[in-house]
């Protein structure tokens, strides 16, 4: 039986891509309901918007293709850069300080792999 891929976008996350890459390698590989218990605790902050997107990627499974979110497992998490807010804060002797508000995109891709009854 072909394997199943279905996967959801998150655009425009107010993270860093760098600190969401920490959080998604940390998953990759597990199945949907274990990577999400283990994010629930994951002190990181990233957390949340990567358990979203995977959230959101199972929910199109179970939907759209009436598969088993226990059968689903993570494929893929990936984590592009978004576009970077800059603002300016003015400082002492006419110049200005930069600060960059780094945003990224979150796509997550699930595929099915039932288990097999002995």
């Amino acid at each position: 039986m072909a394997t199943m891929e279905v996967s959801a976008v998150q655009r425009y996350v107010r993270r860093t891509p760098r600190k969401a890459r920490l959080v998604a390698d940390s998953v990759k590989g597990m199945k949907v309901t274990e990577a999400l218990a283990y994010l629930d605790f994951s002190p990181k902050h990233a957390a949340r918007d990567v358990a979203k997107a995977i959230k959101s990627a199972a929910a199109n499974a179970e939907h759209n293709f009436n598969l088993n979110r226990e059968d689903l497992v993570i494929k893929q998490l990936l984590i592009d850069e978004g576009p970077t807010f800059r603002r300016r804060r003015p400082v002492s002797r006419s110049m200005a300080h930069e600060f960059f508000h780094r945003t990224c995109h979150i796509t997550a891709v699930v595929e099915d792999r039932p288990e097999e009854k002995k």
